[in-house]
């Protein structure tokens, strides 16, 4: 069955660059069906196959048009792929890094908590040591940037 397709596939190309052919269908001694143009074996049945030349320009294109599409399909796949790698490893990076910020604040807020003094560096390099009210307020900050971060 295969075979007599491929048989009336090339009977049929053939006959696109033809105008008029004839095709003949009939079974050889092993009792397979055949297709020709020039039966070895008579009687062979006459078949009415429609041809036309094939467009060549029009053929190219398709097949261009269709390597485009495949290549965008491929290049979008491409991407869509690149994209989940880069979020993954995205995702395993603010875990992490969230992970450091969170001991890091808990860092701060530790030695802000056992500090009795605190200060800020000048610019000029010397220390201003802060009041009891700004403390506090450092202390309320850093325990509000720990429980952010370590949530």
């Amino acid at each position: 069955m295969l075979r007599s397709l491929i048989i009336l596939s090339l009977v049929a190309s053939a006959t696109a660059s033809q105008a008029v052919a004839d095709v003949y269908k009939f079974k050889d001694e092993q009792g397979n069906i055949l297709y020709t143009d020039k039966p070895t074996t008579l009687p062979a049945e006459r078949l009415n196959v429609q041809s036309q030349k094939t467009d060549v320009v029009a053929v190219q294109s398709r097949q261009e048009a269709e390597l485009k599409r495949l290549q965008e399909n491929s290049r979008t796949h491409n991407e869509s792929a690149n994209q989940r790698s880069e979020r993954q490893n995205a995702e395993q990076l603010t875990a992490k890094d969230k992970a450091e910020r969170c001991v890091k604040a808990r860092e701060r807020y530790d030695s802000y908590m056992a500090s009795q003094r605190l200060y800020e560096e000048q610019p000029n390099g010397e220390r201003r040591f802060l009041s009891s009210e700004e403390i506090d307020g450092a202390r309320a900050s850093a325990k509000s940037a720990m429980d952010a971060m370590c949530q």
